[in-house]
């Protein structure tokens, strides 16, 4: 069994095991919010959501270039044709080709589907006469919980508290 782990300001920060989630009640980090039907032992029931005591403290960090994060900053859509795609069918494209100087960074890495990749092929978008839907830049955020759950798997205790984009 998992616990949900809340900030002060009610927001998701970690799924836990309830055994650490007792460990955090045991040393009053936590508050429980919501507890499962299971008993840990007499008596004591096991915590499905705890909210923290403290401020969590959140580094400013710059966003890793990754696939992921591209994958995120673009909304797993083709950046030329607007479509929705698993992450799967979607490909890096180099807004302006390698071969003409581009380079692998924020600023010129947009995710793109197989058929507007190979349309494309090694020109600029200007030259491929085809139009960018958004301007490939660094993204600002850094996900602080970035949860890969589909909606079935989120206990109901939970559901109160849930506030991560869930996947279809």
């Amino acid at each position: 069994m998992r616990t949900l782990v809340l900030d002060q300001s009610y927001l998701p920060v970690n799924v836990v095991s309830w055994q650490r989630a007792m460990s955090y009640l045991a040393r009053d980090r936590a508050d429980v919010l919501e507890e499962y039907d299971a008993l840990v032992h007499a008596g004591v029931q096991m915590p499905a959501v705890v909210r923290l005591n403290r401020p969590v403290v959140r580094h400013r960090q710059r966003v890793k270039f990754s696939r992921a994060n591209v994958l995120a900053r673009d909304r797993s859509r083709c950046q030329y044709c607007g479509q929705r795609f698993p992450s799967a069918e979607l490909t890096y494209d180099h807004v302006v080709p390698r071969s003409q100087g581009g380079r692998t960074t924020w600023e010129n890495i947009v995710m793109t589907c197989i058929d507007c990749n190979r349309t494309k092929g090694n020109r600029t978008p200007a030259q491929a006469e085809m139009t960018l839907r958004t301007q490939p830049t660094r993204p600002a955020w850094v996900p602080r919980y970035n949860p890969r759950l589909q909606t079935r798997e989120v206990p109901a205790e939970w559901r109160d508290y849930w506030t991560a984009e869930l996947e279809p």
